[in-house]
C-alpha cells in the first residue's frame, strides 16, 4: 500500500463509519467466513489510507497486497502474479490442472493457454489453502488499473468466496468505467465533514495561513484529505499568508498531481532521474532499478532526498507514497526523459527471465519504427496468448504493427492485432488496427481477410444489421484465394443471417445458402465445419424432408468429434448442435438422444477445460434440455450456475432458458417481463430469432393457462418466420391453440407443416408429437388410437413434458366422451407429472379436469429439495450421486471448504446427518430424463 506522510490518526480523522466497515470485514474472516468489500471514491479521498489501516489491524493474519499500475495494464496476469507471489509456496497443494493453469499464467512454465476460470479456481483454492491455519487479508489498491486478466480472475474469486476465512478488500477510483466489481459489497468513501476538514488542515500546517485562503482551501477540497494536505504545499508562501491564491478550475486530481510534481521538481537532478525510472517500472524491483540506474550513471544514494520528501520509500521494494505520485512523476516528464527511463529498464531486464516486460520497455523507448522491437513484441504476443492473455496479446500486436517499418510485415501484424482485439472484446483497438492495415498496400487475400474481420467485428457488436451481407461479401472475395477460410466465412454469414431472422435485410439466409452451394467445395476429407455448412445449405434450399440425411450427417460428425476428444480445434462450432442457438441440429431433427448426449458432453468438456466462454452457454443449453425433459429443478440450478459464472466474469447472461422455464412454470408476470425486456433488447440489436423464441414461450404460457386466444396469437407470430430450432415447437403450440379456439383450418395448415418435418425425422419424439397433434383434429374414430400412439412413442423418449401433455390431452378427450374412469388414469398421470415438475399452468388444467370427473385431488406436498437454495440443491444432488467434496468444488468452481459448509446447511434443512441418509431423502435422478 502507500507510504504515509502523516500519522494514521490524522489520515483517518472523521472515518468512523469506514473503519467500522473494515473491522466487520476483518471480524468476518477471523470468525472463519469470507468477506469482500469494494472501497470506491475519487483520487486522494483516503482509500489507500484505509487499506493501510486494514493491514495494520489484521494482526495474526496472512497478508498480501497489490497496487494496480497503469503502465502494466496490458500485461496479462501481472497484478495477480504480484498478489499471489507470497502464497506460491502452497502451489504444490493445488490439484494438477489448477497448478498447471496458474503456473502457465504466471510464466513459471510453458503450456497451452490456461482458461481464466481454471486460473480463478486455482487462485480461490490457493487463498483457501493459505487461510487454513490463520485468516488471510488481500488488499488491492487502484483496482481500475489491474490488467484485464487479473481483474476478471479477482472478480471471479470475490464472488465465489463463501466459507473461507479470507478478507478481500478492493480500492477503486471513481468514476470507474470498468464494472468487473459491480454487485460486490461496496462502500463509497465520501469527503470529510467541514469540521473534520478544518481540523485535518490545521493539524498539518507549518506556516501561518490567511483565513480567506484557509476557507477557500476547505471549500475547494470538498473534504478530500489528500487535497487538504497537499494543496497548501502547491502554494507559495505569499499565497498562503497573503490571500492572493485564485483557483484556476483544474480538476482536483490535477491539483494533487501538481503538488507532488512541484515536490519532485525541487529534488536534485539525479534524484529526479532515479524517481522517474522507478515510476516507469511497475514491479518495484530494487535490484532492477539499481542496474538501470547504473546504466544511467545515477547513484542509488540519490534516493535519499526523494525519501526525505515523503514521495517514495526504497526498501525491499520501491513503494510510492500514493499512485498520484507515480502518475505525477511519470506523466509530467518529457517524452525524451520517459524513453530514456524505459531504455535503461529494457537494457537492465534479463531477456531470458522476463522477455515480455523487456519487450514492452523497448517499445515504450522506441522513437521510430524498429523491426527488431516489433518482432520482439510479436513474440511476446504469442506468449501472452499462450498464457490466456487475449487483451495483452492484442496490445503487444498493436504496438508491434505500429513499430513495423515494412508494410509487407505491418499489414499481417495489423490484421492479427485486429483479430486479437475482437477476441479480447476491444472494438476500438480492432477498428484502429483495421484502419492501419487498410492503409496498405493490400493484396487480394489480405483485403478479403480485412473485410471478413470488419464484418465479424460488426456482428460481435450488433447481431443482425449488415453483418450477413459483409460476411457474404468477404466469403466471395476469399473463395478464389483460400477455400477453407471462405467456407468458414460462409458459415459465419449463415449464423449472422439466422440470428437476424425476421429482422434481417437482404441478403438473407436463402442468399447465403445459394452462395455456399455455388461456392468452393469442401476439402477432402471435409471438416465438421464443412459438413455443418452443407447441411444448413441443404435445409434452406432443399427443404426439411430433402435435407434430413445431410442434417443427420452433420449431427453425427459433431457427436463423433465431440466424443473423440479432438473437439478443441473446432469447439467454436459445437454450439451449432445445441438448442436455442443459430443451428440447433438435434432439436431440429427431434433427436432427444443426440440432444442429451451433446449438451451433457459439452458441459463435461467445458468443466474439464474450465472454458470461460463455453461453460455458461453449455449450462444454459443443458438447462433447456432439462426443461423439455421435465426436470425443472435441475434446469433452474443450471441457469443459476450459468448466471453466477457470467456475473463473476462480467459477461451478459443468456436469458433464453429462463424465459422458456418461466413460461412452462406459468409465471405470467415474470414471463411477460422477460419477454418485454428480450424484445426491447433484441430489437435494438436486430436479433430477430430471439423474437420467435419469445413468442413461442408466450404461446406455451397461455396454452398452459388455458387462454387459447392469447396462445394462438403468440404462436401465429412465432410461426411467421421459420426460425431454426424454434419453428417446429411453435407449430405444436399453434395446433393446440387453434384447435381449442375453434379454428380447425388454421390448425390443419400448421399440422401439414409439422408432419412434413416429423415424418422425415422418424424419431419417437417426432412421431409422438405428430400423433398427438393429429389427434386434436381427428374424428372420434381415429383420435383414440392416435392419442395412444402418441403416449406410446413419447414414453420411449426423454421428453417428459410432451408425454405429460399427451396424457392431459387424451384425458380431456376421454372425459368429454363420458369415459370418466379411463380419463382419470391419464389426467392423474398428467397432474402428477406437471405438479411434481412445477408446470403450474398445465397442472391446474389437469386438476380441473380431474375434479370434473368427480375425483378429489390432493394437494401435493413440497419436495425436500425445494427447501434448499439453488446452489445447495446442486451440491446435494452431486453429493447424492457419489461425488467427493473436491470433485463437487471443481465442477462448481468453489472451494472444498465451501462445499463442506453448504452440505452442513443441507443436512440441517433436510434433517439428515450423512450422505447415506441424503441419498434416501432426495429423489433419485428424474426418470423422465431417461427413456423407458
Amino acid at each position: 500500500m502507500g507510504v504515509s506522510v502523516v500519522g494514521a490518526r490524522d489520515e483517518l480523522r472523521g472515518r468512523r463509519q469506514e473503519l467500522a466497515s473494515l473491522e466487520r470485514v476483518l471480524a468476518g474472516a477471523r470468525a472463519g467466513g469470507s468477506a469482500v468489500l469494494v472501497l470506491r471514491g475519487e483520487a486522494g479521498i483516503g482509500k489507500t489510507a484505509l487499506l493501510d489501516h486494514a493491514a495494520r489491524q489484521a494482526v495474526g493474519f496472512h497478508k498480501t497486497s497489490v497496487v494496480g499500475i497503469e503502465s502494466e495494464f496490458e500485461l496479462a496476469f501481472a497484478s495477480l502474479h504480484q498478489l499471489c507471489t507470497p502464497l506460491l509456496g502452497r502451489l504444490g497443494e493445488l490439484p494438477g490442472p489448477q497448478r498447471e493453469a496458474l503456473s502457465v499464467a504466471f510464466g513459471l512454465r510453458q503450456g497451452e493457454a490456461p482458461n481464466r476460470f481454471l486460473v480463478g479456481l486455482a487462485v480461490l483454492n490457493l487463498l483457501a489453502g493459505t487461510a487454513r491455519d490463520r485468516p488471510l487479508v488481500c488488499l488491492v489498491d487502484d483496482a481500475q488499473w489491474l490488467d484485464d486478466a487479473s481483474r476478471q480472475v479477482l472478480a471471479f474469486v470475490a464472488r465465489r468466496l463463501q466459507a473461507e476465512p479470507v478478507a478481500l478488500i478492493f480500492a477503486v477510483r471513481e468514476p470507474d468505467e470498468d464494472r468487473h466489481l459491480a454487485g460486490l459489497p461496496e462502500l463509497t468513501v465520501e469527503g470529510l465533514s467541514e469540521p473534520d476538514a478544518r481540523g485535518l488542515l490545521a493539524s498539518n500546517l507549518r506556516v501561518p495561513l490567511d483565513p480567506a485562503v484557509r476557507d477557500r482551501i476547505v471549500a475547494e477540497a470538498h473534504g478530500n484529505p489528500m487535497a487538504l494536505l497537499q494543496l497548501p504545499r502547491a502554494l507559495a508562501p505569499a499565497e498562503l499568508a497573503g490571500g492572493f491564491w485564485v483557483p484556476d478550475g483544474r480538476p482536483l486530481a490535477s491539483y494533487l498531481e501538481n503538488s507532488f510534481y512541484q515536490q519532485f521538481r525541487s529534488l536534485p537532478e539525479d534524484s529526479r532521474r532515479l524517481l522517474l525510472t522507478a515510476a516507469a517500472d511497475p514491479t518495484g524491483d530494487v535490484e532492477l532499478l539499481r542496474r538501470a540506474a547504473g546504466l544511467q550513471q545515477t547513484p542509488m544514494d540519490a534516493a535519499a532526498p526523494a525519501e526525505a520528501a515523503g514521495l517514495v520509500e526504497f526498501g525491499t521494494r520501491v513503494r510510492f507514497h500514493h499512485p498520484l505520485v507515480r502518475s505525477a512523476v511519470y506523466h509530467r516528464a518529457s517524452a525524451q526523459d520517459r524513453r530514456a527511463a524505459h531504455r535503461a529498464l529494457a537494457e537492465a531486464t534479463e531477456p531470458r527471465l522476463d522477455p515480455d516486460r523487456r519487450a514492452w520497455h523497448r517499445a515504450l523507448a522506441a522513437t521510430w519504427p524498429d523491426e527488431d522491437v516489433a518482432a520482439d513484441l510479436e513474440s511476446s504476443a504469442e506468449r501472452a496468448r499462450s498464457r490466456g492473455g487475449a487483451a495483452a496479446a492484442a496490445s503487444f500486436l498493436q504496438r508491434s504493427a505500429e513499430l513495423t517499418p515494412d508494410p509487407a510485415r505491418r499489414i499481417p501484424r495489423a490484421l492479427a492485432a485486429a483479430q486479437a482485439g475482437i477476441d479480447a472484446g476491444g472494438a476500438d483497438q480492432a477498428y484502429d488496427m483495421l484502419a492501419l492495415a487498410e492503409a496498405g498496400p493490400l493484396d487480394d487475400l489480405q483485403r478479403a481477410r480485412l473485410e471478413r474481420l470488419r464484418a465479424k467485428l460488426l456482428f460481435a457488436q450488433v447481431r443482425g444489421s449488415d453483418a450477413p451481407r459483409l460476411l457474404l461479401d468477404a466469403a466471395r472475395r476469399l473463395a478464389p484465394l483460400d477455400a477453407a477460410i471462405a467456407r468458414d466465412a460462409l458459415l459465419e454469414a449463415a449464423g449472422a443471417a439466422i440470428f437476424a431472422g425476421r429482422l434481417g435485410e437482404k441478403p438473407g439466409l436463402r442468399e447465403v445458402a445459394e452462395a455456399a452451394r455455388a461456392g468452393p467445395p469442401p476439402p477432402s476429407p471435409p471438416r465438421s465445419v464443412d459438413i455443418v455448412l452443407d447441411s444448413i445449405t441443404s435445409l434452406i434450399i432443399d427443404g426439411y424432408p430433402g435435407s434430413v440425411d445431410a442434417l443427420r450427417r452433420a449431427l453425427r460428425a459433431v457427436r463423433q468429434e465431440q466424443n473423440s476428444g479432438t473437439a478443441g480445434a473446432d469447439r467454436r462450432w459445437l454450439w451449432l448442435a445445441c438448442p436455442v442457438t443459430p443451428e440447433p441440429l438435434a432439436p431440429e431433427l427431434w433427436d432427444d438422444d443426440a440432444w442429451h448426449e451433446l449438451v451433457t458432453r459439452a458441459v463435461h468438456l467445458a468443466r474439464e477445460a474450465g472454458t470461460l466462454g463455453v461453460l455458461p452457454m453449455a449450462l444454459t443449453y443443458q438447462a433447456c434440455f432439462h426443461v423439455h425433459a421435465g426436470d425443472f429443478d435441475t434446469a433452474s440450478a443450471l441457469i443459476d450456475e450459468a448466471t453466477a459464472i457470467s456475473a463473476a466474469m462480467d459477461s451478459a447472461p443468456m436469458t433464453y432458458p429462463s424465459l422458456v422455464l418461466s413460461a412452462w412454470r406459468a409465471q405470467e408476470s415474470q414471463t411477460m417481463d422477460l419477454v418485454e425486456a428480450s424484445v426491447k433488447d433484441v430489437g435494438a440489436r436486430g436479433e430477430g430469432r430471439a423474437l420467435g423464441l419469445a413468442e413461442y414461450a408466450t404461446a406455451v404460457l397461455y396454452n398452459g393457462l388455458g387462454r387459447y386466444d392469447a396462445a394462438l396469437a403468440a404462436a401465429t407470430r412465432a410461426c411467421e418466420y421459420q426460425d431454426l430450432g424454434i419453428y417446429g415447437w411453435a407449430l405444436v403450440e399453434l395446433i393446440e391453440a387453434a384447435a381449442r379456439s375453434g379454428q380447425p383450418e388454421t390448425a390443419a395448415a400448421a399440422l401439414d407443416q409439422l408432419t412434413a418435418r416429423t415424418d422425415a425425422s422418424k424419431t419417437a419424439w417426432a412421431a409422438g408429437v405428430a400423433a398427438c397433434s393429429r389427434a386434436l383434429l381427428s374424428d372420434d374414430q381415429h383420435a383414440d388410437a392416435l392419442y395412444q400412439e402418441a403416449i406410446g412413442q413419447l414414453g420411449s423418449c426423454r421428453m417428459a413434458m410432451h408425454l405429460a401433455r399427451a396424457h392431459l390431452l387424451y384425458g380431456e378427450w376421454l372425459r368429454r366422451h363420458n369415459r370418466r374412469q379411463e380419463s382419470r388414469e391419464h389426467l392423474r398421470s398428467a397432474y402428477d407429472t406437471f405438479s411434481r415438475i412445477g408446470a403450474a399452468g398445465f397442472a391446474e388444467r389437469a386438476r380441473r379436469e380431474l375434479q370434473a370427473t368427480g375425483e378429489t385431488v390432493r394437494k401435493r406436498t413440497v419436495s425436500a429439495i425445494a427447501e434448499l437454495t439453488g446452489q445447495e440443491a446442486q451440491i446435494a444432488r452431486l453429493a447424492r450421486d457419489g461425488n467427493t467434496n473436491s470433485e463437487i468444488a471443481a465442477q462448481l468452481f468453489i472451494s472444498p471448504r465451501t462445499v463442506e459448509w453448504h452440505l452442513g446447511n443441507v443436512f440441517t434443512k433436510l434433517g439428515v446427518s450423512s450422505r447415506k441418509e441424503l441419498r434416501s431423502v432426495l429423489l433419485a435422478p428424474n426418470p423422465a430424463a431417461t427413456p423407458a
